[in-house]
């Protein structure tokens, strides 16, 4: 039998006995019977971010094929600002391979997420999911490669202060308990992902740790393995649900807000990606970075300005994007450097005498065949339309993989010193910044439009709804206005406090 199969932590994975994306209604069907499941649930994410849910309980076998295999009736208008009332209604459709056992219902639920269809039964233009399917096939067929991705999800816990062993400020990397409390949560949400059919990394405790106001603020992280794209958004999606439910079944607020208040960490949500053919990692090449992983990188800095008005949806996406916080300003890349846009982080090259070094018994020779080389994109965070974010990377991408150019303009905005503390070098270099502002970011978007509109990916109305949004909040000197201000920060911080 497959290892990925034996391995898999998912209930409906090792019951059928095949990978998630052979399931079939009849699979499903067979699963809920055999375990007695009582309730199906639809989950899909509206426009803000957060997973909705349709709750079901099948009295027949009849009635639980038509829930499968027809989907269910929804008002469109109530998901979407982009929907009229007046033709509202839409389709949602089960998409089988997400299915997944909710782990905190008190009977047993079969949770699944779904594809939005219009009134003729086609795929909703305008829907986020539809638009980053449309991004990855166009890509695949132009190119014949695969995107792969990890996100890095980080996020805030906070309850009362506790006097035994008091979080140390701005310390918090790494730390253990009893130094990070909440490191438990942490492990039962790891677990609980991988049943929900995650491929997990690993997870952390992160540099944002503080008190204030009676209340312990610690922050922790989860990185994903890299999985085909739209895999990665699910991902994130049902992660960040089930770190929610944690957070409210223990009593304490989880939040992945981008920033919880100015001086201290902000959260990111780093995308990591790969370009891959045959299974095989094009990101290196003799041993070094290859032209198309550079190519790669000079589509995505092109378009940077762009990707945050899906990437940085909120007025505080822009009090994290500030120099010194290890967030991006400045649109450049550079390798292990944690002060640009674009990190190449380290992938193992000619680290594969490790293992003898720690282990002088080990007669083996080392595990790493295959590359596990990545670029990161360091802008976006947790208020991200992270459909709508990945499609736009993939368009990114493509854009560098036939830009004239692009090689040059990777040479270019190539850096080798740290952006903040070097200024005269940066100036040298004359860096273009990112957006400062929803404002800025709507701006941009509307600039480079065409690119994210070419070959109908992104309809018109979804980019100049997205552009009417972020200039709504009239954010443009918001960062001026609340400087020194630390009740309107504290106001504006809680506004957002639970985006996407």
């Amino acid at each position: 039998m497959n290892n990925d199969i034996l391995m898999s932590r998912n209930e409906l994975v090792q019951f059928l006995r095949k990978p998630a994306d052979q399931f079939t209604s009849d699979d499903i069907m067979r699963f809920i019977e055999a375990k007695g499941i009582k309730m199906v649930n639809f989950r899909y994410p509206a426009e803000d971010g957060k997973l909705k849910s349709l709750n079901f309980v099948p009295f027949s076998r009849d009635h639980l094929a038509a829930i499968l295999t027809a989907g269910e009736r929804v008002d469109g208008s109530s998901l979407f600002s982009f929907v009229e009332a007046g033709s509202s209604d839409m389709y949602v459709m089960p998409r089988y391979r997400t299915a997944f056992v909710n782990p905190f219902a008190q009977s047993p639920t079969l949770e699944i997420l779904c594809s939005f269809y219009n009134s003729e039964g086609k795929p909703l233009e305008s829907s986020p999911e539809y638009i980053l399917r449309k991004a990855i096939k166009r890509f695949t067929e132009s190119t014949g490669y695969a995107i792969r991705a990890l996100g890095e999800l980080e996020y805030y816990v906070r309850s009362k202060s506790d006097e035994l062993y008091p979080l140390f400020d701005q310390k918090g990397y790494h730390q253990s308990k009893p130094f990070a409390k909440f490191e438990d949560l942490r492990v039962e949400a790891l677990e609980l992902c991988a049943r929900a059919g995650c491929h997990i990394k690993y997870g952390h405790s992160e540099v944002g740790s503080f008190s204030k106001d009676g209340n312990d603020f610690e922050q922790h992280e989860i990185e994903f393995l890299h999985v085909p794209l739209d895999e990665a958004t699910e991902q994130l999606l049902i992660a960040k649900w089930i770190l929610r439910m944690l957070g409210y079944k223990y009593g304490v607020e989880v939040s992945f807000a981008p920033k919880i208040t100015v001086g201290k960490a902000g959260s990111g949500m780093h995308i990591h990606l790969l370009l891959e053919k045959d299974s095989r990692n094009l990101m290196i090449e003799d041993g070094h970075l290859s032209d198309t992983a550079k190519k790669m990188i000079a589509g995505i800095l092109d378009l940077s300005k762009g990707l945050t008005a899906f990437g940085n949806t909120i007025p505080t996406s822009y009090l994290r994007l500030v120099p010194h916080q290890e967030a991006p300003t400045n649109i450049c890349w550079g390798d292990r450097n944690r002060s640009v846009l674009m990190r190449v982080p380290l992938g193992w090259l000619g680290a594969s005498q490790m293992i003898h070094d720690a282990n002088p018994a080990e007669q083996s020779g080392s595990a790493e065949k295959i590359s596990r080389q990545t670029v990161e994109l360091r802008s976006p965070d947790s208020s991200a339309d992270i459909y709508m974010l990945m499609a736009g990377i993939a368009i990114a991408i493509q854009h560098g993989l036939e830009m004239p150019g692009a090689l040059e303009m990777a040479d270019r905005l190539y850096v080798n010193y740290n952006v903040f503390k070097d200024k005269r070098k940066a100036t040298g270099k004359k860096l273009e910044s990112l957006p400062a502002s929803c404002w800025d970011s709507a701006e941009a978007l509307l600039s480079l439009r065409h690119y994210f509109e070419k070959d109908g990916i992104f309809p018109a109305g979804v980019i100049d709804n997205v552009a009417k949004r972020l200039k709504s909040y009239n954010d443009q000197k918001l960062s001026e206005e609340l400087y020194g201000n630390n009740e309107a920060i504290a106001k504006l911080v809680k506004q957002h406090l639970h985006c996407g």
